[in-house]
């Protein structure tokens, strides 16, 4: 069940002067020396158009939160278009991207771009039964989540999401990661 939470504050309210002597360039140097997983986050916009549209955002802010229940946890730019998006919509989904993927992950990181519909024209996937996103063929594992709770974190907004469905790749195979700035395979 979708919890209600209160109202956020505006962003500009919980704006907390850095610590000094930290940048933001020195923390985010320091925060790119930690590997993440890159994901692909996508929801179906009913309300874009006539038969919709569907967005898709890169992430490496992903984890697991819980087992039972399973809950993982996405961070969204505040004000992106998957933040505002998945605001209204309580289902969304997640795939784990794989080593060969890194042309999916490069093409929905694009900044300011129009539309999401393009990114995704020749791109195979199913769309999810639970949630009408789209699970990109090939991941590594596909999941499809509802909305537990929403928690502005300064810039971020922290996604919380019950886990509906999973998906595995038969065969296995090797993640898609993030180091320093790059994409990386594991040696």
């Amino acid at each position: 069940m979708l919890q209600k939470t209160p109202p956020s504050p505006p962003v500009s309210d919980l704006a907390i002067p850095h610590a000094e002597g930290v940048s933001n360039d020195e923390f985010r140097a320091a925060m790119s020396r930690l590997a993440a997983g890159v994901v692909l986050v996508t929801a179906h916009d009913p309300d874009d158009g006539p038969r919709g549209e569907d967005v898709g955002m890169t992430a490496t802010a992903f984890m697991s939160v819980s087992l039972d229940p399973p809950l993982v946890l996405v961070s969204l730019r505040n004000g992106s278009r998957m933040d505002d998006l998945l605001a209204d919509v309580p289902v969304w989904a997640v795939s784990i991207l794989a080593e060969d993927q890194r042309h999916v992950a490069g093409r929905f990181a694009m900044k300011n771009r129009v539309s999401d519909r393009l990114l995704f024209a020749d791109l195979p996937y199913a769309r999810g039964e639970e949630s009408g996103a789209p699970l990109i063929d090939g991941a590594l594992a596909v999941l499809e989540c509802r909305t537990e709770n929403r928690v502005v974190a300064g810039d971020h907004t922290l996604v919380v999401g019950r886990v509906l469905t999973v998906g595995l790749r038969s065969g296995g195979g090797e993640p898609l990661t993030y180091f320093q700035g790059k994409y990386r395979h594991l040696s």
